[in-house]
């Protein structure tokens, strides 16, 4: 066959170039594409947590707080917006021990990567550590505060540790007038100061606490760190904790055996003459979750103390801190429950599957109805303790319900907060397992909240020491039940039931969490009865207190308010 011009090669030839021909040929990033991105749902953009969560503004206003509103916005778009940016960063980035200067010096100090301290300065700015003191003779301060901490919950958990304990040393310090006098202008300042030096020469400081040791944990009465009294009045702290909480506070609440027994003490950074007090933190603890915050084991080598309140009186005086350390794991968890269900609800509004909108598939419109409610249940009974909290010094009546509602909320909905935060993880799938999204994190601080201060057989245990020693507590829940008699059959038959089952004292103890699980139940059917939301309260008594719900969510009956439910829960998605 003739290979000259017009034979075959050159057929051949014209074929190769117009193949290569740029404006008809296929190009190289073209020809190696393999797929093109389509139906994926972008992350959930800036948002204000106040003005967008309805359920929270609701029970804001219901529990006395709306005068703060203006504050909780401003915050909100804060909290919602660059703490969100900043929580992903300050827990990537965690805390590092410098236990030694350069020249071999002792220092103990914990180092932070700049988003934890932005975190911080943003968290005191606005005054969750301290917006309750600072706004005490306004009712309802209290509900405002927790509100705050709700909001910086879904930020980042971390910071709120030292923030929670802050706020909490309060009602113990008061126990000792000159510590009260010297140490509360700094507790309650809004500025962030974390530079290691004495507390005199800072205007705002942050406070940690050290109860937990390894031979006795929840059992702090076998503690065995000692407690010397000097000539001074003072004390030196000899021992060990297991659990120090927040190691770069400029102070500590600690437990230690004194003559008289365990008395409580508080420890500063720096001695009186301004040297390093004899705190050697031993290393700091490798956890699941809480990855921003810093929690170490410590060495007590004669460190200075001074007592709050009376020798023999430690466990009394520590657990005025406790009461409000233990609010504020309910809230904290209420308030990961909200940023788990919003991501839900973003990510069902935006995601196709099988021809239409997971939003719209009826299974999936189940289960995210039923984690709205959840949600908005354990928000509507955090701010409701909150109230009582607030009150107590004026109402014995409220006094006495917050003495059970803490203990009877921190062990319901802690424990929900894991269970709801894996649905809400299964609503986006596989995305919601990859740290790309904030619930693999969300899933790993859950769990926390039902451990420290005090996992849930010790609330329930505090639960029936309440009903046993003080009936006055029982009187009060039983009180919150009777002002919503009649506006649900399902409460009120879980009314008598409760009745009965208290009744049964021998076998009380046995039978501790399925009481204080239904106790909690009710307590949550009545506020949001009395809310006067009918979707809300009736989708709640019907599947919670009835018998029209399964052991998972998505389990609501037909007649459930889903369509309500998931508008009401999804105004921020």
């Amino acid at each position: 066959m003739p290979r000259g011009k017009g034979g075959t090669r050159a057929k051949i030839g014209r074929r190769v170039f117009a193949a290569h021909d740029p404006d008809r040929a296929m190009s190289i990033s073209e020809r190696f594409s393999t797929h093109r991105v389509e139906n994926q749902v972008v992350p959930l953009g800036p948002c204000n947590l106040y003005e967008t969560d309805l359920a929270l503004r609701d029970a804001v206003q219901r529990e006395g707080a709306g005068w703060a509103s203006a504050d909780l916005a401003a915050f909100g778009a804060v909290a919602g917006d660059e703490m969100m940016e900043l929580g992903f960063v300050a827990n990537e980035h965690e805390p590092a021990l410098r236990a030694f200067d350069r020249n071999g010096n002792r220092i103990d100090e914990v180092e932070f990567h700049p988003a934890y301290h932005r975190l911080m300065q943003l968290g005191m700015q606005h005054g969750v550590h301290a917006y309750a003191w600072r706004h005490a003779d306004a009712a309802g301060a209290q509900v405002a505060r927790a509100a705050l901490l709700y909001m910086h919950y879904q930020a980042d958990s971390g910071t709120c540790c030292p923030l929670t304990m802050t706020h909490a040393v309060a009602p113990a310090l008061r126990q000792n007038p000159t510590l009260a006098a010297a140490w509360s202008p700094r507790l309650e300042s809004l500025e962030y100061d974390p530079r290691s030096v004495p507390a005199v020469a800072k205007r705002g400081c942050t406070m940690g606490m050290g109860m937990t040791e390894k031979q006795g944990g929840s059992d702090v009465r076998a503690n065995s760190t000692r407690a010397c009294l000097q000539a001074d009045g003072s004390y030196e702290i000899v021992g060990h904790k297991w659990f120090f909480s927040a190691p770069m506070s400029d102070a500590w609440l600690v437990l230690a055996q004194a003559e008289a027994g365990i008395s409580c003490f508080l420890m500063p950074r720096f001695r009186p003459d301004g040297t390093h007090n004899a705190i050697r933190l031993q290393r700091l603890k490798s956890k699941l979750g809480d990855r921003s915050n810093a929690s170490s084991e410590v060495e007590f080598e004669g460190a200075w103390a001074e007592r709050v309140g009376d020798e023999g009186r430690g466990v009394a005086t520590i657990l005025e801190m406790v009461s409000l350390t233990r609010l504020d794991c309910m809230t904290g968890s209420a308030g990961l429950m909200r940023q788990a269900t919003l991501q839900a609800l973003h990510h069902a509004r935006h995601r196709q599957a099988f021809g239409k909108r997971l939003v719209e598939q009826p299974l999936m419109k189940n289960v995210l109805a039923d984690l709205v409610l959840e949600t908005e249940a354990a928000t509507a009974l955090s701010l409701r303790v909150a109230r009582a909290v607030d009150a107590r010094g004026r109402d014995p009546a409220e006094a006495a319900l917050a003495r059970i509602a803490t203990a009877l909320g921190k062990y319901w909905v802690c424990k929900r907060a894991p269970v709801l935060v894996n649905e809400a993880q299964e609503c986006l799938g596989g995305a919601g397992y990859i740290e790309e999204s904030n619930l693999p994190r969300l899933y790993r601080q859950a769990p926390l909240n039902s451990i420290w201060e005090g996992c849930g057989n010790i609330q329930c245990l505090d639960v029936l020491r309440a009903l046993a020693k003080e009936p006055e507590a029982g009187a009060a829940f039983f009180a919150e039940l009777d002002a919503a008699r009649g506006l649900s059959t399902e409460l009120d038959r879980a009314g008598i039931w409760l009745r009965h089952a208290l009744d049964d004292r021998a076998t009380l103890e046995l039978r501790a969490r399925r009481v204080v699980e239904r106790m909690a139940l009710a307590l949550q059917a009545a506020i949001l009865l009395r809310a006067g939301n009918d979707a809300v309260a009736r989708s709640f008594c019907v599947s919670r207190l009835g018998d029209e719900h399964g052991a998972a969510f998505g389990t609501l009956p037909a007649d459930a308010a889903i369509d309500a439910l998931i508008e009401r829960g999804g105004a921020g998605a």
